[in-house]
């Protein structure tokens, strides 16, 4: 058979499904794209003929095509994506944001940039990078340091191996994230001839890894001895499908439940050993016991500052960490002893070889009423004031009663992930979806839609501030055009509110952290960049949102929200909810996170800030010793 290299990709892609615990389905959702001189003749003539094997779909900005990806992997516990095509030049280089927040996540996703000519006939190109030392370096290749996989298919027959290695990678749950194979526009319309078996339907298992005996031995030994043990389930107990596994080794060993950002959901917040958000952004009560735990077991996470809250989380001097990850670099971490595993497969050796051990019965009664203590603080925390403009727990609180059991939480960047890690009550597996590996503005509207397209089943809530709204609201349009049903909660808080708490705390003021209007002050009409004085930004979001196509509400307090998130129920394309915040009603902390201050300052203010972070030093755990 005789196709040209785009075609063949295209037919390959649509036939590649995954399988795990014996299910199927195919790994691809279609292709999302942007079509320029790069990619048009190429891939967008092969979509074209082909649209059984990838459906297309335009999007409006390449960097959040491929959160749409993201989105759509992370819903879908790494078992489909997307794949991205863009042309040469801007289209290719605004894929570097989406794919470094994708392998941060270790979420499967596949990009195509177009590249110049392969064959160089028409050197310089529209868009090209001219590098006098390196003939053969291309915009491409800053996609390099941030993906998971990069190749440049040169020559036809190239693509064939390049085809499976890139599924290889993508497919493998220690080792996914951003894949990238760059095709020269030329080199695209290329005819090629097909080898025997490339386009036939293929099934990539996706294996549970068992643990070692041996280790599994070891970590029992070390369960047994502990006194006061933690769990800390990250985003591998959801990728892994093990949150049943989970529940039933905790409810048999009594061990508390903490989560990191990508775990949360992994028990049920209502259950009793659920302790919530641990780290930076945690509860009371995961902060209370992760200080006084001896063991802390940590499933399916990576351990960033923020879980750790920056390595002072975990205060016992004689602190055992154990480790169960499909990755063995996640697996040896901060010392921890490694069981190297899938964490369901994990969960199951654990329980089958603790026995009947369970945790003292001191331990679980000092759990229970820290836990109890929490939950009556949190009520209070969320409640509605009746206060114009409310705080963001206040939005919170409406947000989490609308959605119920069912429903899907979707945020990403500035103070929102923190208050939602917690004080969101997560029904479940799915229930949240916050990207905070990459803590990347602008994703959450794309992530929304990816979300929705992976279980469009559930109402997806996506909560957004003014910062990250006005990044990236463009993609609104997708999915206006495609009735995709998201119900976008758009909380106005006239700037940056988390970086303005974090000034605020550095002893700097809010500097350039508010959207604000020129000054009415002696020097009028120049922009003010902080201060109490300043005038609101004549911008309207809400009208932002109409102009798009999407159904915009404005509200002005909790009780009108709730109104409009009754309203908006049933819609069958996006809605837009515009709801004002107070920017400096905060959440109390329960976690540090080392942020530097100027060492050197003309400001007290500073200087106190400073003065404060080295006593926050001095209490952290600078190393661990290796637990054996």
């Amino acid at each position: 058979m005789r196709l040209t290299v785009a075609q063949a990709l295209v037919r390959f892609l649509g036939a590649q499904s995954v399988s795990r615990d014996g299910r199927d389905r195919p790994f691809f959702a279609g292709c999302l794209g942007i079509l320029g001189h790069g990619n048009i003749a190429g891939l967008g003539q092969a979509l074209q003929q082909h649209p059984e094997s990838l459906q297309y779909i335009a999007a409006r900005n390449e960097q959040a095509m491929v959160h749409i990806a993201a989105g759509y992997a992370k819903q879908s516990n790494r078992l489909g994506t997307f794949a991205c095509t863009t042309s040469i030049g801007p289209g290719a280089t605004n894929l570097v944001t989406g794919a470094a927040l994708a392998t941060v996540n270790r979420l499967p996703v596949l990009l195509l940039p177009a590249d110049t000519f392969a064959t160089r006939r028409s050197d310089p190109v529209l868009q090209q990078l001219e590098r006098r030392d390196d003939a053969t370096t291309s915009v491409n290749d800053a996609l390099r340091p941030v993906c998971r996989f990069f190749d440049r298919v040169e020559r036809p027959e190239q693509l064939f191996a390049a085809a499976q290695e890139a599924m290889r990678v993508l497919t493998d749950p220690a080792e996914t994230g951003a894949v990238t194979i760059a095709l020269p526009q030329d080199v695209q319309v290329e005819p090629v001839e097909i080898p025997e078996g490339f386009l036939e339907p293929a099934v990539w298992p996706i294996e549970r890894r068992p643990p070692e005996p041996a280790a599994v031995a070891r970590a029992v030994e070390l369960l047994g001895r502990s006194e006061r043990p933690l769990i800390v389930a990250g985003g591998g107990v959801l990728h892994s499908e093990a949150a049943s596994a989970l529940r039933g080794f905790a409810e048999a060993s009594g061990i508390p439940v903490a989560e990191t950002q990508a775990g949360r959901g992994a028990l049920a917040s209502s259950h009793a050993l659920c302790l919530g958000g641990v780290g930076a952004t945690g509860t009371a009560v995961a902060a209370e016991v992760a200080s006084a735990a001896d063991l802390v077991i940590g499933i399916g996470t990576r351990w960033s500052d923020f879980t750790t809250a920056s390595r002072s989380a975990f205060a016992d001097p004689g602190l055992k960490l154990l480790n169960l990850n499909v990755n063995r670099g996640d697996a040896l971490k901060l010392g921890g002893l490694p069981l190297v595993a899938d964490a369901r497969a994990g969960l199951e050796a654990l329980r089958a070889g603790l026995g009947g051990w369970r945790v003292r019965r001191e331990w679980s009664e000092r759990v229970a009423g820290a836990r109890g203590s929490w939950r009556a603080e949190r009520e209070v925390i969320v409640a509605d004031t009746g206060a114009a403009p409310p705080s963001q727990p206040e939005i919170i609180g409406a947000v989490n009663e609308a959605a119920g059991d069912d429903g899907v939480v979707v945020c990403a960047a500035g103070s929102m992930p923190g208050e939602l890690h917690r004080l969101w009550d997560a029904s479940g597996p799915g229930s949240y979806h916050v990207e905070y590996g990459y803590s990347c503005m602008g994703y959450e509207l794309p992530g929304g839609i990816g979300a929705k397209l992976a279980d469009p089943d559930r109402r997806v809530f996506v909560l957004v501030g003014d910062g990250s709204w006005l990044m990236m609201h463009g993609e609104l349009v997708t999915a206006v055009l495609r009735d995709i049903a998201i119900t976008v909660i758009l909380v106005d808080n006239g700037g940056f509110s988390s970086i303005g708490a974090l000034s605020r705390s550095l002893g700097q003021g809010g500097f350039g952290t508010i959207l604000a209007g020129p000054s009415l002050g002696p020097g009028g009409g120049a922009e003010r960049l902080d201060g109490d004085d300043v005038v609101p930004a004549p911008v309207d979001l809400a009208a932002s949102a109409s102009a798009l196509g999407a159904t915009a509400i404005r509200v002005a307090d909790v009780a009108g929200l709730r109104e409009a998130l009754r309203e908006s129920a049933g819609a069958s394309g996006p809605v837009v909810i515009r709801v004002p915040a107070d920017r400096f009603a905060e959440t109390p902390s329960y976690g540090w996170w080392d942020v530097p201050v100027a060492e050197v300052s003309e400001s007290e203010h500073v200087d106190r800030a400073r003065a404060l972070h080295g006593a926050a030093l001095a209490g952290r755990r600078t190393s661990m010793r290796r637990t054996t």
